[in-house]
């Protein structure tokens, strides 16, 4: 599937479904409707979406993905905490969702157990698009760990913000604050444990046996989620 950040026919495809997935959901009458309404060749429209309507929602997502980067880099981040900037970051991703029902819809169809990969795939993308943006250099395990919380964290925030109707979305705006703590604590434990003399025996050959996972790097395989170097 093209990316929807710099394909303008994609773009027209997806602004083309968005009125239609309120009431068909991210479905092949939504695509079909889409590429009616735009007056795509049916055949061309496969080829830019060979999934149809699964790869608007997908473009939809990322969609959202390159907004929240783009709105983080004009932000003064300076005077805030990193777990501060973290949940600002968060809180950017929900504020550029246009409308509340794709994502909705969107979240119904991730859930699906032949779509849950993709689905994983891109709440893992949204964590490491805050991750990046917020200047993280970390290359070895660390780069995952940070990454899988953080999914975690966001995919929890999202189920809450559908279901959330309090003003100015405030009820979403104090979970985030407790996940974020809950983030923090976990840490703080990590920490702890590896200052711990009684636990060094546990610890020491974990931490070898970690030091030799390393993030993706340009030369791998990009279908692939990391590699393992023999530090030896």
């Amino acid at each position: 599937m093209t990316d929807a950040t710099v394909d303008p026919i994609l773009n027209q495809l997806l602004d083309a479904a968005l009125p239609h997935v309120a009431f068909d959901g991210w479905s092949s009458a939504t695509f079909d409707a889409a590429v009616s309404d735009i007056g795509l060749d049916p055949a061309g429209a496969k080829a830019i979406c060979p999934r149809g309507a699964v790869d608007l929602a997908v473009a939809y997502h990322q969609r959202g993905d390159a907004a929240m980067v783009a709105a983080l880099a004009q932000a003064d981040l300076s005077d805030m905490r990193f777990r501060d900037k973290v949940a600002h970051a968060i809180r950017l991703r929900l504020r550029v969702i246009d409308d509340k029902e794709a994502v909705r819809r969107g979240t119904t169809l991730f859930a699906l157990p032949h779509m849950a990969a993709d689905g994983a795939k891109l709440i893992w993308g949204t964590a490491d698009a805050i991750w990046t943006a917020l200047g993280d250099t970390s290359r070895d395990v660390n780069w995952y760990t940070k990454r899988m919380t953080l999914s975690g964290v966001y995919s929890a925030v999202v189920l809450f913000w559908l279901g959330d109707d309090s003003l100015d979305q405030q009820a979403t705006d104090a979970f985030i604050d407790r996940r974020i703590d809950n983030v923090m604590q976990f840490e703080k434990f990590k920490a702890q444990a590896k200052s711990n003399p009684l636990l060094k025996p546990l610890t020491g050959p974990l931490e070898r046996m970690l030091a030799a996972i390393k993030a993706p790097g340009a030369s791998d395989d990009p279908n692939l989620p990391g590699v393992w170097r023999d530090p030896q």
